[in-house]
């Protein structure tokens, strides 16, 4: 376990996650926490995260870094998730575990598991079918990350930790609409619509599937709780046990945000997977379960956005 004064390093700390996992380290008053800015520390660099451990030496690692995005974003560049982000997560592990670190968090996707897997998915399902084409090339990446992070269990003694959250949102997400997901596209879609006083929003596919969206703060707690309570290699489910569908996910956002124009779906693009929605029992047992509710958690979130839309340099 974690003590006040553990060396914790946060890849990726100024992602919508990793930032998350900073505000939560700290606010349970762990305050010797390492990080790295991209042009400080190229993660892909193999022997410059080699350096990087060698000299800091974190105790524990958190590793939230990934090239992310959109289904867009994920069908234009596959070749470029699959490749960085094994590069990411392989420099990471393998350097925490050269030099001492006594635990390592991965930080997967529930898009690990097959597109039309049993609902809700458990943890066992993962393999058992073809994953979502869309985004194949990131799912293969984090399944990778997952069974390195258990072969260095099994082979080295190397405690880790694989955690699936459902899809995510919140504060310093990517809001870029060619890269994001499908909440940072939305507020941004009808913050400009409103603004620009629109008839009308243009939505990707029919809105029919349905998603669970776990506010980034709330995996940040999960993660933390995860990291001082769970010694499994095994991969573990963490979401909000809450399923809604795009469509009603879009009216949502547009009423929090205040506009009335008509949301029209252009059934041309790809819905992704119909229904994905975690089976979190092995969580729920241990006795944690997110605080934040949906409607709340995306008014911070477009709250954050407003606020800084004009400065924050991903927007």
């Amino acid at each position: 376990m974690m003590d006040r004064n553990s060396r914790i390093y946060v890849a990726g700390h100024r992602g919508l996650v990793g930032s998350a996992l900073i505000r939560q380290l700290k606010k349970n008053n762990y305050n010797n926490i390492l990080t790295r800015t991209k042009k400080e520390l190229d993660l892909r660099n193999q022997a410059d995260v080699e350096s990087f451990f060698e000299t800091e030496r974190p105790e524990y690692v958190f590793l939230a870094a990934a090239k992310v995005g959109g289904i867009g974003f994920n069908k234009s560049f596959p070749a470029d998730f699959i490749r960085e982000n094994l590069q990411i997560q392989t420099n990471i592990i393998d350097s925490a575990y050269r030099n001492g670190c006594e635990k390592l968090l991965f930080l997967g996707s529930a898009c690990i598991y097959p597109k039309h897997a049993e609902v809700p998915i458990k943890e066992e399902y993962l393999m058992t079918g073809p994953l979502e084409p869309t985004n194949d090339a990131y799912s293969l990446a984090k399944i990778s990350g997952y069974y390195m992070c258990k072969k260095y269990t099994e082979q080295y003694g190397f405690k880790t930790v694989s955690v699936m959250p459902n899809n995510l949102y919140g504060i310093n997400d990517n809001f870029i609409l060619s890269e994001c997901h499908v909440i940072p596209s939305l507020i941004n879609k009808f913050v400009h619509a409103k603004e620009k006083n629109e008839s009308q929003v243009m939505c990707f596919g029919d809105g029919s599937p349905t998603r669970e969206f776990l506010f980034s703060d709330d995996l940040a707690s999960g993660c933390l709780f995860l990291m001082n309570n769970y010694d499994s290699p095994e991969i573990i489910n963490i979401g909000p046990n809450r399923e809604v569908s795009i469509k009603d996910l879009s009216e949502l956002i547009a009423k929090l945000v205040g506009y009335n124009g008509e949301i029209v779906w252009d059934t041309s693009k790809p819905n992704g997977t119909p229904r994905r929605a975690l089976d979190t029992s092995k969580m729920d047992s241990m006795g944690w379960k997110s605080t934040t509710s949906l409607e709340g958690g995306l008014q911070t979130t477009i709250n954050w956005f407003m606020e800084n839309r004009n400065t924050y340099v991903r927007i």
